[in-house]
């Protein structure tokens, strides 16, 4: 495998008609529920990230009183609602 030196945790990928999205992890925040692409609840977002977001867990409270539903305790969960509520 070509990406395996990406990351020895984990590895995923997403294809449909238009894009083909794939990653390998190296597990740093919600070891066992962060597996990634990761897609909103309606499955028309997805996103594979590399990095880290020091403050997912502020962002995580204020979309969660918006009313978003989280499906991990993962910080690339939060990009997902975000750019639902904010957009770019």
């Amino acid at each position: 495998n070509t990406l395996t030196h990406r990351g020895p945790d984990d590895e995923g990928y997403y294809v449909n008609a238009k894009i083909g999205l794939a990653m390998r992890r190296l597990s740093i925040i919600d070891l066992a529920g962060g597996h990634q692409p990761i897609s909103n609840e309606d499955q028309s977002i997805w996103l594979i990230f590399n990095g880290e977001i020091y403050n997912y867990r502020e962002l995580r409270l204020d979309l969660l009183q918006k009313g978003h539903t989280f499906s991990t305790n993962s910080d690339s969960e939060v990009i997902i609602h975000a750019y639902e509520t904010y957009g770019e």
